[in-house]
């Protein structure tokens, strides 16, 4: 369902630190680490004020738009032409321009090949599961999709109370991993030919 928009660079998962800043931007200084986030925030509009959501006015992912959006232009090119920004990240690249509202600073000790993955698939399902599902105590779960963001909707399961927790995945090899993460349950949907429920 995107509209093509190419060429661009494409990444949204990262660690890096800021190189410069532009003109107005107080909240970050040249030298701090920072986790790029392609649903970014405000802080103004009423997402940002909300508890409840995070679908920021201004800020909210848009896989359409391909340019900045103080002023409608990319930041790349190559011989002159415009390469195209990906959701207002673009991290395949050494370097990338992002709105101050889409990172997040960090502690500089944070190994920054290993926090990476905080900028998208941790937060992500992590953040589902406690701030979303908001799972009670003793209650079942339900996770599909044991990858990156499945695992840590599972350690949001476990850190919620749940009593038992479902790991649904078409490759029976992630349940071992998926044990660590509070899996007590795993089910192959390829090993039952009618539903399970």
């Amino acid at each position: 369902g995107q509209t093509p928009v190419f060429p661009r660079i494409l990444g949204h998962e990262a660690g890096g630190i800021v190189e410069s800043v532009g003109e107005g931007v107080t909240e970050l200084v040249p030298g701090d680490h920072v986790l790029p986030v392609f649903t970014g925030e405000c802080k103004d509009c009423a997402h940002c004020k909300s508890e409840e959501s995070n679908m920021c006015d201004l800020l909210r992912i848009n896989v359409d738009r391909g340019v900045m959006i103080g002023d409608g232009q990319s930041r790349f090119t190559i011989k002159g032409k415009p390469i195209f920004h990906f959701v207002g990240t673009s991290t395949f690249s050494e370097y990338t321009v992002i709105h101050v509202g889409c990172l997040a600073k960090i502690n500089p000790e944070a190994p920054l090949d290993k926090v990476c993955i905080l900028s998208c698939g941790i937060s992500t399902g992590l953040g589902a599961t406690l701030n979303v599902a908001k799972p009670k105590k003793g209650q079942t779960v339900a996770i599909f999709g044991l990858g990156a963001v499945g695992l840590a909707a599972m350690e949001g399961a476990r850190l919620s109370g749940a009593s038992r927790i479902i790991g649904v995945d078409l490759n029976p090899a992630k349940f071992e991993q998926a044990k660590k993460f509070g899996c007590t349950d795993f089910v192959n949907p390829k090993d039952h030919s009618k539903p399970v429920q």
